[in-house]
């Protein structure tokens, strides 16, 4: 207990002052009293005796609060750790205006730094060891920088050193999205309560709707046809002959296995299965596809197609790699390749709807459903040269799920490639559903998966993180359930059209009516 006191009074006097002032301090009067005490101890004339000396006393206090002072060093830390646990309050709730915590010392200092650029702010959480202290003190540099607050922009609640690496560089907030959940989806056999991040109103309440109908009738089945992450790098050779020598190197039964073991040895789950190419001039792009196990998976790829690409170098050295992306790959661009070959998950999802269910919860008639699928997905996408989009709305789905669940965003251009397909059956009593999406990206580890947030809706769907007894299994399965309330939102969007009752439901549930007198006035 005495050592805790004196090593609390002197943790205060710690504090007074800048730690690498008074550590400096306390080695120099250290060293300083060390030293003359070793003189006095060896001189032939003088000797340390009793009652001290002026000089003597001062030498012997100085050595005596330097060398507790720097037992304190460790003392503080383990007097911390002997305590017995205090029962804490409950935390406070956070709020999204919640101010970040109090400055400490240097704080200002390295604030100015950041302004005036000598101190980059990229590289903050490297200087720190901190990074919510990095994040906290960018977020002040830039206020200062622009002149503008972000005072709306949530601070506390995110786990900064989470992201760190892994989904975002220099971060200074987060930003808030609703989530709202549709279902239960009933899906080859199971329920499942979707959640979808969104700001646009009717969009939960529409698949909702479908889920309904869907349930009613049965349930839904999927299948995942394929799985298989792309990656195509560009290589440039000088002539276009010795570009088709390497293309009919690459694409030669005997020489895969070759390939596939140095491809292999980038990961456990990465698995090479096929390398298709394509020639333009002297140009070749070589559309490597692999498994990914629960990863989205396009590091994955990409570094297997390294060291392919390393290997290849030994046979043709005047090979002159010029992207390992050549966008025959193809990632976040709607393009006919992935249209046709299908990238990541591609699924087919099915329903027969009842006749009662199109006419009690979908308010329309199977006839009205067939006949506008065809005018509009069809017919009308076809008009409009439509790539993949022979759809109502299916990048809505795929988004809100893919912001909700951690995915890439951007890759909803490719995710959301569907044709949907509608035809009366059982003597046109009942209606056939299917939505083919060729081109579902996900995973259930990596990137986003592991916020707090993302990883709460990946468990409410029972695919969070990897899939241990079958590896690969939690991803293809949250493809299909993307599919599945595809097929569900098509479902409702269609029943809205044909019924007359789009904008009546918008307006019902995407104005509110203090926007609608705010813009009267």
């Amino acid at each position: 207990m005495v050592a805790r006191r004196i090593a609390g009074r002197i943790a205060a006097a710690r504090r007074a002052l800048p730690m690498r002032i008074t550590n400096g301090l306390a080695m120099a009067s250290l060293l300083l009293s060390s030293c003359d005490l070793l003189r006095l101890c060896s001189h032939p004339d003088r000797h340390l005796s009793f009652p001290l000396g002026g000089r003597e006393f001062v030498t012997v206090v100085c050595q005596l609060g330097s060398v507790l002072y720097l037992i304190s060093l460790i003392a503080i830390p383990l007097a911390h750790s002997d305590a017995p646990p205090a029962s804490s309050p409950a935390a406070p709730p956070i709020t999204p205006n919640s101010k970040p915590d109090r400055p400490v010392d240097g704080d200002e200092e390295i604030v100015a730094a950041v302004v005036s650029g000598a101190l980059p702010s990229h590289r903050l959480e490297a200087q720190l060891k901190d990074c919510r202290r990095a994040a906290r003190l960018r977020r002040e540099a830039l206020r200062r920088i622009t002149g503008r607050g972000v005072e709306g922009l949530p601070f506390d609640g995110m786990d900064y050193q989470a992201i760190l690496g892994q989904c975002c560089e220099m971060p200074v907030g987060f930003v808030q999205l609703p989530v709202g959940v549709a279902g239960p989806l009933l899906l080859d056999g199971r329920h499942y309560h979707v959640p979808m991040a969104t700001t646009e109103g009717c969009l939960v309440a529409s698949v909702n709707r479908g889920c309904r109908a869907i349930a009613a009738s049965g349930g839904a089945a999927s299948v995942l046809l394929r799985d298989a992450m792309s990656r195509a790098p560009v290589i440039k050779l000088p002539t276009a002959k010795r570009a088709a020598e390497l293309k009919m190197f690459v694409e030669e039964p005997a020489n895969f296995q070759a390939l596939a073991a140095q491809f292999n040895k980038s990961s456990r789950f990465g698995r090479l299965q096929g390398i298709q190419c394509a020639l333009a001039g002297r140009n070749l792009y070589m559309r490597f596809t692999c498994s990914t196990g629960d990863a989205m998976g396009m590091n994955m790829v990409s570094k297997g197609v390294e060291n392919v690409l390393g290997y290849l170098l030994n046979n043709f050295p005047d090979m002159d790699v010029i992207s390992i992306s050549g966008n025959y790959c193809s990632d976040k661009k709607p393009t006919a390749v992935n249209w046709i070959e299908g990238r990541g998950k591609s699924v087919v999802c099915e329903a027969t709807i009842k006749g009662s269910a199109v006419q009690s919860v979908l308010k329309t008639t199977v006839e009205k459903l067939v006949e506008l699928n065809i005018v509009k997905n069809l017919a009308g996408s076809a008009v409009a040269g439509a790539l993949g989009g022979f759809n109502a709305h299916a990048s809505n789905i795929v988004t809100a799920l893919f912001i909700a669940t951690g995915q890439d965003p951007a890759q909803n251009v490719e995710s959301s490639q569907c044709i949907t397909m509608l035809e009366a059956v059982n003597d046109g009593n009942d209606l056939h559903i299917s939505v083919t999406m060729p081109s579902i990206e996900v995973g259930t580890v990596g990137g986003g998966t592991c916020l707090a947030s993302q990883s709460a809706c990946l468990n409410l769907l029972g695919v969070k993180g990897p899939n241990h007894d079958s590896p690969g299994a939690n991803a293809k399965l949250l493809a299909t359930i993307v599919a599945g309330s595809v097929l569900a939102g098509e479902l409702s969007l269609l029943a809205a059209l044909a019924a007359g009752q789009l904008v009546k439901s918008h307006m019902k549930y995407n104005r509110s009516s203090k926007d609608v007198a705010k813009a009267a006035s």
